[in-house]
């Protein structure tokens, strides 16, 4: 048998201009033996990361194999341990959506020696050559889309101004908080620069802004924190936030500081996931806008991955060369998010399908 990850490191140096990348030997844990694929999520906190398990089992089912799901709640330790278990039962690849991204080396590097491919999940793994693929949006994309309803909603190009405006980031351990951060400020820093955007709390490095675990109740307390200390007699008109969860919990905070009032309206909130607790909040009047983005597709293109490296077809990518993790240019596929907001949520997302009126109720 060829060894596998060898096979992937000679013909990802020969890339085509097409963006695929030829898959590995084949392997007897394919799918027409019904091969079994390890699974490993982030959390059930998270109504997203729940909706992905599901949808990544029922589309590699679909192709023949089985899964085994896990999720890690949140914690390195315990994700590490459950992959270490699923590479002992002998997976025929493994589906990874890293908690830390830099806790995972020395498993993956066990995952190697038993020549089982890895496929890094929205989240891309980094510091080793041992992540074959990476299927997830483009992360930068998504920050640009929810600075641009910002600007637009304040009217910055009109040169309307000064507004004040906090910005808060994902987890430190999660690579896509630096590409959608980036993203945001690509847009924004102009008008900090210009003085039309001001952060009062003067917290603007993206160190001093993330939020451990993308986590709610921490969001919360630090918008609470930033409003004692920084608007006694200001308003916020803005918060940039990466994810549907942090935002809720800015909203909690801003409402206990008496916004949501016509003498105290709520400022523009940007959010990520389109989770349904959000979408409400958005048609309430609440949280301004949502990034969707389709993880059905995400899953479908993930076990469509999976199916090619262990039926020696092609992979398919479309990008070769941003996903850097420190070790190698990861390959990547990556889908196109899409912003929601009050104006467009039926469209977007009742009429394909991801809710239904009844859920949105």
């Amino acid at each position: 048998m060829r060894n596998r990850r060898a096979a992937l490191a000679a013909l990802a140096g020969a890339v085509s201009v097409a963006l695929t990348l030829s898959a590995c030997g084949k392997d007897t844990k394919g799918s027409p033996e019904g091969g079994t694929i390890g699974i490993a999520m982030p959390t059930q906190a998270s109504e997203r990361w729940i909706a992905d398990g599901k949808n990544v089992v029922k589309d590699l089912r679909a192709k023949g194999y089985k899964t085994k799901l896990v999720y890690g709640e949140d914690n390195p330790k315990t994700q590490v341990s459950q992959i270490q278990d699923l590479i002992t039962q002998g997976v025929s690849a493994l589906i990874v959506a890293a908690i830390d991204n830099r806790s995972l080396n020395n498993v993956l590097q066990q995952a190697a020696a038993a020549h089982i491919p890895v496929i890094s999940y929205d989240r891309l793994i980094l510091g080793t050559k041992n992540v074959d693929y990476y299927a997830s949006f483009d992360n930068e994309q998504v920050g640009r889309l929810q600075a641009r309803y910002i600007v637009d909603k304040l009217g910055l190009e009109d040169g309307k101004g000064p507004f004040n405006i906090e910005l808060f980031a994902g987890s430190a351990d999660d690579n896509n908080t630096k590409y959608f951060f980036n993203g945001a400020m690509h847009l924004l820093k102009p008008y900090l620069d210009s003085k039309q955007l001001v952060v009062q709390s003067g917290q603007t490095a993206l160190s001093d802004v993330t939020t451990l675990r993308w986590d709610g109740p921490t969001a919360k307390k630090r918008m609470d924190d930033v409003l004692a200390k920084w608007y006694g007699g200001k308003k916020v008109d803005a918060v940039l936030s990466p994810y549907d969860g942090i935002s809720i919990g800015v909203l909690t905070a801003l409402k206990a500081d008496g916004y949501g009032s016509p003498a105290k309206p709520l400022p523009v909130i940007t959010g990520q996931d389109a989770e349904l607790a959000s979408v409400k909040s958005i048609i309430a009047g609440g949280q301004s806008q949502t990034v969707y983005k389709d993880t059905r597709e995400l899953a479908d293109v993930t076990a469509n991955m999976v199916d090619a490296v262990l039926t020696d077809q092609q992979v398919r990518v479309n990008d070769t060369r941003t996903y850097e993790n420190g070790a190698k240019a990861v390959p990547a596929y990556l889908l196109q998010p899409k912003s929601v907001d009050k104006s467009n949520y039926e469209v977007a997302l009742v009429a394909t399908g991801y809710y239904t009126d009844a859920e949105l109720k």
